[in-house]
């Protein structure tokens, strides 16, 4: 899902903000949020990814051109592929002065594995048996057996990533650390829970003080309180966040780029948002098949592309765009049809008696709950628009918003029946989001209740040591079939990273996540 955050630049630095918007130089971003920054620590996941990614680097880098050295300069691997070593960049330091070396790498490895249950969405966790200091710059990372995605996985913004071990409580993490101290560009400085959080630049930054010298992430209400701060220039930079929600619509962001003082820039496409469906539902219609695809057939996606999202987002057909690697596959087609939708119900049983307006099958209504995120204004249009549909097909469908945190728990505990959501994004997929269907945290109860599921998990488990090339892309080809099939996964658009930014400031790119921005190469002209 995706929340596009506010951000705004003011005053602080070097200059102040100009009227009406017109960024004078300066060196500060301020950055509004519809929600508080929350936990720093790296290990957990209540925290706000584009806040820790300013802080804390992994090992390596995923990028347009593949894996990149970070804080490693250089791996090798061994034949069988179970074997990792790490050669690390030397003269590094951690916020607060510490050494990164191979024994801090070590201890947070360590750390996040001694709190494996937490992390089973990512299968590495399941796969790293033991980390060996080879000397004060090589480190070893030895699995159990070989897993293609291990460097893809070490990239994330977490959990593999390094924190001062003195933040360390006990030697853990997992309950949580004393201080917010990485190797990143940014240094975490200051922090008022639901007003503002602040970060500096990092002037020992192995890669070189970014030129920003100060960011802020600041609490505003989504909508027209946002707006009007960027309105009146204390606002003035707006960028997609990581729980999916829009703080800004599109229709917002255009008006303000009509002033002349702004610019929009967005990145090519990063996930697929989507409806998610509970299979595992047994005493709801969602756990039937017929009723998903029902859904899905009348879902007009056009007009959600057109009209909500201005031609902004495409729609989806499918659970991975084409530009995600292994997602060319020959699936159905369920276009935008009606008729389709009304035909599969009837064929299920599900039916209409004369004078209802919603369909029933021995005694049970065809209705159940769509849960959306409230901090998104154009999650709740699009439920709305749904549900108008889905009425004239014979299915209510209550839509109720709440906050991500709170929809994120109903996914892990499986307490729904519908809900939106989107895939991980171009540096994680297809492998995190399939790792995924296996994991209670995120789709066990969605994929659970399907007649295959059996079968699709020994197809992930197969997927993920292949290391044959041929064989993963036929082993990704029969699991998206059957997830595909079994319409577990209702694709609506394929959504991107949008920025919206005063004219003056350059520099802005994106990364393969969709969960941060590389806040550090951007400067003011």
């Amino acid at each position: 899902m995706y929340i596009i955050t506010v951000a705004l630049i003011a005053g602080c630095g070097e200059a102040t903000q100009g009227k009406n918007g017109e960024a004078a130089i300066q060196d500060e971003i301020i950055y509004a949020t519809a929600k508080d920054i929350h936990d720093m620590n790296p290990h957990l996941y209540t925290g706000s990814m584009p806040a820790q990614g300013m802080v804390y680097e992994s090992l390596v880098e995923n990028t347009e051109e593949g894996i990149k050295p970070l804080l490693a300069e250089k791996w090798d691997v061994s034949e069988d592929g179970k074997v990792y070593t790490f050669h690390l960049r030397k003269n590094v330091k951690f916020h607060d002065g510490e050494p990164f070396n191979a024994e801090a790498v070590k201890q947070n490895i360590d750390a996040v594995q001694r709190n494996a249950d937490k992390h089973a969405w990512i299968k590495l966790s399941s796969k790293i048996d033991s980390v060996t200091v080879l000397d004060d710059y090589t480190v070893q990372i030895n699995l159990s057996e070989s897993y293609y995605p291990a460097l893809v996985e070490l990239s994330m913004t977490r959990p593999y990533v390094f924190i001062s071990p003195k933040d360390f409580i006990q030697g853990e993490t997992k309950n949580g650390v004393s201080g917010s101290n990485g190797t990143g560009p940014y240094i975490f400085k200051e922090h008022k829970i639901d007003q503002y959080a602040s970060f500096t630049a990092n002037e020992e930054y192995w890669s070189g003080m970014p030129k920003i010298k100060k960011i802020t992430a600041k609490v505003l209400p989504a909508g027209e309180t946002t707006f009007l701060a960027l309105q009146k220039g204390e606002v003035n930079f707006v960028f997609t966040d990581d729980r999916g929600a829009d703080s800004l619509d599109v229709q917002a962001m255009n008006r303000l780029v009509d002033t002349g003082n702004y610019q929009i820039v967005r990145s090519d496409a990063m996930n697929t948002k989507m409806i998610v469906a509970n299979s595992s539902q047994s005493e709801s219609p969602i756990s039937e098949t017929a009723v998903r695809e029902a859904i899905w057939y009348a879902i007009d996606r056009e007009t959600i592309s057109k009209d909500i999202f201005e031609g902004t987002e495409a729609k989806a057909d499918r659970l991975f765009s084409s530009n995600v690697n292994y997602a060319d596959v020959q699936l159905k087609e369920r276009g935008y049809d009606v008729e389709a939708s009304e035909l599969l119900l009837d064929q299920a049983g599900w039916k209409l008696a004369g004078g209802d307006d919603v369909r029933s099958k021995s005694g049970q209504r065809l209705a159940m709950k769509l849960y959306y995120d409230s901090n998104s204004s154009s999650q709740k249009t699009q439920a709305e628009f749904i549900q108008n549909t889905l009425k004239s097909i014979g299915l209510q469908l209550d839509i109720i918003g709440e906050e991500s945190t709170s929809i994120a728990n109903r996914r892990s505990t499986g307490d729904y029946e519908l809900l939106f959501n989107q895939t991980w994004g171009l540096a994680y997929d297809p492998q995190s989001t399939i790792s995924a269907f296996t994991s209670e945290a995120s789709y066990l109860h969605t994929t659970k209740g399907i007649e295959e599921a059996d079968d699709l998990y020994n197809l992930i488990q197969k997927v993920m040591v292949s290391t044959d090339e041929d064989n993963r892309t036929n082993l990704y080809a029969e699991i998206m079939r059957i997830v595909h099939d079994e319409a577990v996964f209702i694709p609506i658009s394929n959504g991107s990273v949008t920025v919206l930014a005063p004219k003056a400031l350059k520099g802005i790119g994106f990364k393969q996540t969709q969960f941060e921005l590389p806040f550090e190469r951007m400067y003011f002209e």
